[in-house]
């Protein structure tokens, strides 16, 4: 039984969403990673984590309208602005998506589907660094 984890640490533009599924392929390469369970999960409440369609990027445009409508960037409308006016409205779309995800790898393979990618949603405007854990279970 094989045991992993470990930091991946992601570097960003500011709000938008960022395919990081090539990082996670070059992790499970680098650890020999046969078959079995892995997790992601990030330590942030003002970015996110999600499984989204990779081929077209009118989706990630369109995920980001969707995100403006639903959550409106109004300093008027939070009382919590300590970081700024996105700052409530990030904790709102983190809460509304995913802070962890488990994939299964099979043969060093992520059984994603044929237009699945694995993102990184970063909810501020700001540039930042998110720390995302990996840990591994299996063979």
């Amino acid at each position: 039984m094989l045991n992993l984890q470990e930091e991946l640490l992601i570097s960003n533009n500011g709000q938008g969403m960022y395919e990081i599924t090539h990082n996670v392929y070059d992790w499970i390469i680098k650890n020999n990673i046969i078959k079995g369970q892995l997790n992601l999960f990030i330590q942030h409440t003002s970015a996110s984590l999600t499984i989204m369609e990779n081929a077209s990027p009118d989706v990630l445009e369109d995920i980001n309208s969707f995100f403006q409508k639903i959550v409106p960037e109004d300093a008027s409308l939070y009382k919590h602005s300590y970081e700024g006016n996105d700052d409530m409205p990030a904790h709102i779309k983190s809460m509304l998506t995913q802070t962890s995800l488990t994939i299964p790898v099979d043969n060093k393979q992520m059984l994603l589907g044929t237009w699945q990618g694995i993102y990184l949603i970063e909810h501020r405007y700001s540039k930042y660094k998110r720390k995302i854990i990996l840990s591994y279970l299996g063979e």
